[in-house]
């Protein structure tokens, strides 16, 4: 079953603006605070679809059922930036254990790669599929997955205006030194309009989300 994107929306990165706008306070030689943004997307695993168990049987949910156990993790990414898209490349980690470790066998899992427009626009999704190999006796396995991510720079590029009052340079005494440009609603809008997260996780069933959310 595929996840909608109000449930997508639902797991994002709360702290969408600040993620794209990253302000780092250092001192710069003319006494002024340097502040920085990046094109280039945060990257996320939604909460809850960062693992997924599969029950044998299907239908029991009980620990003894539990047949394989997967995670991922050391979630990292590339980006180009310097085009007219942004191109990011993710890649991760998949780990997984089972509970018989008798036979070789092969588990094969599905996992998404969305991107998301200001914390609550799904602007595209890819499913792909990853394989686990376990090894006669061998009780844990891994590999690896990835996954592309192609975001237009024009739509994550500041309009001038906002970008020159979020970059300004400012000094200890200035009228405005103390105060944050992203509490102008006019300001935070234009910067969650930028600001882009690529989400990575497993694609879970209704039933798989379910347990993952109650456990």
């Amino acid at each position: 079953m595929r996840s909608s994107p109000k449930t997508l929306i639902l797991l994002t990165v709360s702290a969408i603006v600040l993620s794209a706008c990253s302000r780092d306070g250092d001192i710069d030689s003319t006494g002024g605070i340097s502040v920085t943004r990046s094109a280039c997307p945060a990257i996320a695993v939604p909460a809850m679809t960062g693992d997924v168990t599969i029950f044998n049987p299907p239908s029991s949910r009980e620990a003894r059922a539990i047949d394989v156990v997967a995670n991922i993790s050391n979630v990292r990414s590339t980006c180009n930036d310097a085009g007219q898209d942004v191109n990011v490349n993710v890649t991760f980690d998949v780990t997984a254990r089972r509970a018989d470790a008798s036979g070789a066998r092969e588990v094969v899992l599905p996992y998404f790669v969305t991107i998301v427009r200001g914390g609550r626009i799904v602007t595209s999704k890819s499913v792909s599929r990853v394989a686990i190999r376990f090894n006669d006796g061998e009780a844990r396995a891994g590999t690896n997955g990835s996954g592309g991510a192609v975001i237009s720079r024009a739509a994550a590029t500041l309009p001038e205006e906002v970008r020159e009052r979020i970059t300004r340079k400012r000094k200890a005494g200035d009228e405005d030194a103390a105060i944050d440009p992203l509490a102008d609603p006019t300001v935070r809008e234009a910067v969650q309009r930028a600001s882009f997260e690529v989400l990575v996780g497993f694609q879970l069933t209704s039933e798989q989300l379910q347990y993952n959310a109650t456990r």
